[in-house]
């Protein structure tokens, strides 16, 4: 399974990725070790999460989201989350039929 995820710093700077294995790739965030720009702008909060059919799935839906206006992606991240709670313990295990739809559901 693929992910196209957005991370948040505490002062909601965003960063837009995609991954095939959410939960390390998370983690790699949180420990500094994803890339110069989260690591420097603390961006580790994960607060919006969408399922892809493949990589390549993945990656067209991530250069999409960024090529966004930043009032959009906020738009997309209240839409599921509007708390900006971080989900980094709770990555979807199964998808959910919901997903299909391509729309990510936080409980």
């Amino acid at each position: 399974m693929f992910y196209v995820y957005i991370l948040a710093s505490i002062n909601r700077v965003l960063y837009v990725g995609s991954t095939d294995d959410l939960a390390r790739r998370v983690r790699e965030h949180k420990k500094g070790r994803a890339g110069a720009f989260t690591t420097r702008y603390r961006v580790n909060r994960l607060v919006y999460y969408e399922p892809a059919e493949s990589r390549i799935a993945a990656v067209q839906r991530e250069l999409e989201i960024k090529a966004w206006r930043r009032e959009k992606k906020v738009a997309l991240i209240e839409t599921m989350n509007p708390s900006w709670t971080d989900h980094e313990l709770e990555p979807p295990t199964r998808p959910d039929p919901s997903l299909a739809l391509g729309v990510a559901r936080f409980t």
